[in-house]
Formats: C-alpha cells, structure tokens, sequence
C-alpha cells in the first residue's frame, strides 16, 4: 500500500462517524425491543427490529412472542393484562392501544390538548381529507416537509385514522374521520368545497379535478 493509499484510507476512516448499534445482551432483548417499539410510529419488521438490538433474526420472533404473551396476561410466569396490544401489520409490528379503550383515550386526548390546531396541522390535515386515502409518504411529497410529528397530532386529537396497509410497500394509509365531519358540520367528505378555483395553476400537488 502507498503511502497516497494509506493517507487515504486514514482519512476516510477519520471521517466515517456512522455508529453501529451495540448488540443487546440477550437476557435484555425483550425490554429492549419493548422499548424501541413504543416508541415506533410505524410498523416494524423483525428484520428491522433484529438490527435494532443486534440479534439473530430467530431470537428477536421468539422474544416478539414472549411480548404478546406478556401484554395480553398470558405469559407462563403470569402477567397482567396490558391496556396496549402488540399487533403485526402488514409484515411489521407496533404497540397498538386495545380496542376496547379506543374511546377512552380518545377522550383523554381530546380534553388535554388546546382544540386549536397549528398551520402545519391544518394544512395537514386539508391534504389528508381532499386525497384520501395518502400515506404519510405522499403527505409530505405534498408538503414537501416532515409530517410525522403532525400525524401523530391528528391522529391523537381523532380526526384522522389509519385506513388500512399497503400490501407491497408496508405503507400506512390515512383518512379522516367521522368527528372531522362533525367538526366541520358536513356529512361527508364531499361535502367539502372545491379547491381547484383556489389554486394558481389548478394543480400544485393536488389533480386538476380535485374538490
């Protein structure tokens, strides 16, 4: 190896920071992946998830099942019934809020946050209702911004919710919700007015013959 080589590779080694997750001991995987996902906002695959903590792929789908027993009070040693699911979803996995205190939370959500919502959430929000179903992919193509912060909000404050999964791209699928309607005094989503008079070219993210 030359010298010029040597400078080289020295140099580039200087300038890599990447840093590579420490493998988690393998007594820890369970609280570790239990951490990591409820903190997701988005389906997680065992794949990802595996390179998370640093472990066999084979490790980490039993520890995901020691999990669900754990939430749902049926794991061997005993445990209580979490308020929280683990749920698979479209090929990944997230902390999921029992159907059963859907409402609960909601309301919780509704009476602690301010009932006015931000620019950023209200434009937001105006594309998820005029282009549903969009996930939160093409939302911030649209926005050309992060939108994941505001999501959670509208998704916290009940006016919007998640349609369904895209089989191929794992992509999650938003759409508004009946309180959004009842909010806005409409019946329906085509009820809302029309856009396209609005906008200087008709376009602008948005198809020509939108609302």
């Amino acid at each position: 190896m030359t010298v010029e080589n040597l400078s080289e590779v020295t140099e580039t080694e200087a300038t890599d920071t990447t840093e590579v997750p420490a493998p988690v001991g393998d007594a820890d995987i369970e609280r570790a992946l239990e951490a990591i996902l409820m903190v997701a906002d988005e389906p997680m695959s065992i794949v990802t998830l595996a390179t998370a903590v640093g472990a066999p792929v084979k490790r980490v789908r039993q520890a995901i099942d020691v999990l669900v027993e754990d939430f749902d009070g049926e794991a061997p040693g005993g445990s209580v019934r979490r308020g929280f699911e683990l749920r698979e979803v479209g090929g990944g996995w997230r902390v999921y809020v029992r159907a059963e205190y859907d409402q609960v939370v909601a309301g919780y959500v509704l009476q602690q946050n301010p009932t006015k919502l931000s620019q950023a959430a209200l434009e937001t929000l105006a594309v998820i209702a005029y282009k549903q179903p969009i996930s939160r992919g093409a939302i911030a193509s649209i926005r050309a911004v992060n939108v994941d912060s505001v999501v959670r909000t509208l998704l916290g404050r009940g006016l919007i919710t998640e349609l369904f999964t895209d089989s191929e791209t794992g992509a999650i699928n938003y759409g508004t919700t009946d309180l959004l309607l009842t909010q806005l005094g409409i019946n329906s989503v085509d009820e809302l007015p029309k856009i396209s008079p609005l906008l200087a070219d008709g376009a602008e993210g948005f198809d020509a013959d939108v609302r």
